[in-house]
């Protein structure tokens, strides 16, 4: 067994004192979808609801062993890092500083704040977070205290690992597929360096989201890279930048491994997990099962293992999700019409609405001649194709209209 299997072993053992392994469950729903067997490994279910607890517990355990005098540690998140740490600072009754920054919802601060009780202090700086780890590691060489890295650390990486430990264990053999979220490569340089070295059969499949691929530049280009623009929905993986020390040991990854997830698809997932299964799944917990349509043929018959990563999921956000899926499934779609300023012209535009069709928003944006006026309307709908049938009917009529569903510019001002 490799050096690096066993010091996952050994960090698995420790993490017995925190919490019993996450559950990993068959899921009837989705095996009978795909006609495959679908195993969720929850890391939702975690004491704080990510796996994040595991890195940052065996980074603070192994300073403090080699560092005994070792007490004050400092980290910079806006998530679940933070409350992994505050959770581990309690357990070792140690001091912890987190930064975060100044738009953290409030959600966020609270959990952390129960997690570490007294033994954190939470400091609000920078509006992004680029900021607020700049002000953590100043703060941190001052004060002589130790810097957790969310995952651009060997012992992260070891403590990511266990969930591959755990897997082999409680699935008593070695899964056909296993299929990873990625963010800042943590969890799959961990759970990867495991299994590789104990269940070399296994194949492995990545997921990032598309507006975060940082995975996919660096295999790209042979190393890591800095993207220039990250979607920040999924806030879980939305990483600009690929750590060093995990894209080391995920060289050997090719782009036929990687699989990229639409952040309104992400969504869709996430309200079918939901709905259907009663699993609260935060956007990067979602995308390892998000992708299992693409992989359709190829999982048939096989045992697959999803990573659920987590379900730290504010439900305060629960309409923006909803939004999304009705966007990217069709069911839902914003336009601009040119509205004749005369009686009866609304009559006729209702008129052409089927059974199923639902305004959800009216606005009038301006007159923009004497007998026409600017109309903002989103409308909702039980099928796709009912789309199809209504501009056909504004067409037939003469109606002005533009589609503006997709268009990022015109959508972020008047949406």
């Amino acid at each position: 067994m490799s050096e690096f299997a066993l010091s996952a072993l050994a960090a698995t053992r420790a993490l017995r004192a925190l919490f019993e392994p996450t559950p990993l469950q068959r899921n009837d729903h989705l095996s009978a979808r795909f006609g495959a067997e679908i195993w969720l490994k929850r890391e939702d279910l975690t004491p704080v609801r990510s796996y994040k607890l595991r890195g940052a517990f065996t980074a603070m355990r192994k300073l403090r062993e080699s560092d005994p005098e070792a007490s004050h540690f400092v980290c910079a998140s806006a998530g679940n890092h933070a409350q992994g740490v505050a959770f581990a600072c309690r357990h070792f009754g140690v001091k912890g500083t987190i930064f975060m920054p100044v738009t953290t919802p409030q959600q966020k601060i609270d959990k952390t704040k129960t997690f570490g009780g007294d033994a954190i202090e939470i400091v609000l700086t920078g509006d992004y977070f680029d900021d607020t780890l700049a002000a953590a590691q100043e703060f941190c060489a001052k004060a002589g205290a130790h810097f957790l890295a969310p995952f651009d650390d060997p012992s992260v990486i070891e403590g990511q690992a266990s969930v591959g430990v755990e897997i082999l264990d409680q699935m008593g053999e070695a899964p056909d597929l296993v299929i990873l979220p990625v963010g800042g490569g943590g969890l799959a340089a961990g759970v990867t360096g495991y299994l590789r070295a104990t269940a070399p059969a296994t194949e492995f499949r990545f997921v990032e989201p598309l507006g975060g691929a940082s995975l996919t530049a660096a295999v790209a280009a042979g190393h890591p890279v800095t993207l220039d623009h990250v979607n920040s929905f999924v806030d879980g993986a939305a990483v600009a930048r690929i750590g060093a020390r995990p894209f080391a040991e995920l060289g050997w990854v090719t782009p036929e491994m990687i699989h990229l997830a639409p952040e309104d698809r992400i969504c869709i997932t996430m309200l079918e997990m939901l709905n259907v299964e009663g699993i609260v799944l935060e956007p990067a917990g979602a995308m390892s099962i998000d992708i299992l349509p693409e992989l359709a043929e190829e999982i048939r018959g096989k045992r697959v293992v999803c990573i659920t990563s987590g379900g730290n999921f504010d439900f305060e956000r629960l309409p923006e999700v909803r939004e999304r899926a009705q966007r990217y499934s069709g069911l839902k779609k914003y336009f601009i019409l040119r509205l004749p300023q005369r009686p009866g012209a609304l009559r006729d535009f209702l008129e052409m609405l089927g059974p199923d069709d639902d305004i959800a928003r009216f606005e009038y944006l301006k007159k923009s001649a004497r007998n026409f006026g600017s109309v903002l309307i989103g409308i909702e709908t039980k099928r796709a194709e009912n789309f199809t049938e209504l501009f056909a009917k504004l067409d037939a009529e003469g109606f002005i209209w533009r589609d503006i569903t997709e268009d990022e510019t015109l959508a972020e001002f008047l949406i």
